[in-house]
């Protein structure tokens, strides 16, 4: 099966944050918080992604109030963060929701995503992710993380559904 019919399957996509939907960088204020970057243009792909009735959830390590409420604001319900075993909160997450692994993606970037990758249909990373998830994904994004991969994977889950309107 080649990537295009990959992705004509795909019903849910899930995603890490740092270094997917950011570069990776976190500005620490006096206060001890972290602020992230996000791209505007990863954010319309979610909002397109949710309108268009495909299902999109966070699997995060990271702890922020600003993250979630953006995700919120694009429509994104199913967010989970602080978690340090992903693959207990993936496999949970599908048992609840009774989602087949089968039409599920997941983007990851670094090292605590590798089990998740090799638990769904689509495995998909950014330009720039760590050595061992490059080497594992069925995807690579031409895109470096905040910088357009998610809204790069979005459109091609919309185009080979035929949803894509532009």
């Amino acid at each position: 099966m080649d990537l295009f019919q990959k992705f004509s399957k795909i019903e849910t996509l899930i995603f890490d944050v740092d270094g997917v939907f950011t570069d990776n960088s976190l500005l620490v204020t006096e206060t001890g918080d972290f602020l992230r970057v996000m791209s505007a243009r990863d954010g319309l792909g979610i909002r397109l992604a949710v309108e268009s009735g495909l299902r999109i959830a966070i699997i995060t390590g990271g702890d922020s109030v600003g993250v979630n409420k953006r995700l919120q604001k694009l429509g994104v319900v199913d967010v989970f963060q602080k978690i340090d075993k992903k693959i207990h909160t993936f496999n949970t997450y599908i048992k609840d929701k009774n989602l087949d692994p089968d039409t599920i993606m997941y983007m990851g970037d670094d090292l605590l995503d590798l089990e998740v990758l090799s638990e769904v249909f689509l495995s998909a990373c950014p330009r720039d992710a760590a050595p061992e998830v490059l080497k594992v994904s069925d995807y690579i994004s031409p895109f470096n993380g905040g910088k357009g991969c998610v809204r790069d994977v979005v459109e091609k889950v919309l185009m080979a559904q035929d949803k894509w309107k532009y």
